[in-house]
């Protein structure tokens, strides 16, 4: 019953503690030195014949010291999730000026040239690269001819007439007749490293913002 009444009147305090302060919560180790505090008083002023029940006034304080264990751990997980975000993107600021894959099929025009990237998911032996304007009409086609499963590269000549323009490819590939997955891949560069959320995010030179994972290959 007595430590029942040391429960009753933490929970009046917090109470009041809220409507006082307009609080809805308290940290772990302002709840522990609220109960230690009451416990200590209660004790002071217990009755001899009925005294407080020792194995319940210790599983009460083994509690609070679990939950103030748990909260002391999460303060110390942030902390290092945040210095390794911070290691991680010093170091990739060594990337900057390096070539990238990541997923899209978008031309890169560099140099009178175009290049992008695929990926296949097993091997063909007919791959086929498509060089598109940007409604989507064929202006010339890359036979590639047989390829194993992985990552393939590619390279275009860009004639004079269409330099400059938006240039997509498509990428198709067979064996033995049957279709075969691919995943087209856009060569770009790095232009600056910053921090996106939780992770660490790459500026490109086309204008675009993504995550570390998202890459798929450097150069």
């Amino acid at each position: 019953m007595a430590v029942d009444t040391v429960n009753n009147s933490s929970k009046t305090s917090g109470a009041n503690s809220t409507a006082t302060n307009g609080l809805t919560s308290t940290s772990a180790s302002e709840q522990s030195d609220r109960f230690l505090k009451l416990l200590v008083t209660q004790m002071q002023n217990q009755d001899p014949l009925n005294p407080l029940d020792n194995a319940q006034v210790t599983s009460q304080m083994a509690q609070i010291s679990t939950v103030t264990g748990i909260e002391q751990l999460n303060g110390t997980v942030a902390g290092l999730n945040s210095q390794f975000l911070q290691i991680q993107t010093m170091q990739g600021a060594a990337l900057v000026g390096h070539d990238v894959a990541i997923e899209g099929n978008t031309l890169r025009q560099k140099g009178g040239k175009g290049d992008g990237g695929f990926e296949l998911s097993s091997a063909a032996d007919s791959v086929k690269v498509e060089i598109q304007s940007a409604d989507g009409t064929t202006i010339d086609t890359i036979d590639l001819g047989a390829q194993d499963a992985g990552k393939h590269d590619f390279s275009w000549n860009i004639p004079s007439s269409r330099a400059g323009d938006a240039l997509t490819f498509k990428v198709t590939a067979t064996a033995k007749g049957q279709a075969v997955d691919t995943l087209s891949l856009q060569n770009q560069t790095i232009q600056a490293v910053s921090n996106l959320g939780s992770t660490m995010a790459l500026d490109l030179d086309n204008g675009q913002r993504v995550a570390y994972d998202a890459i798929w290959a450097y150069y």
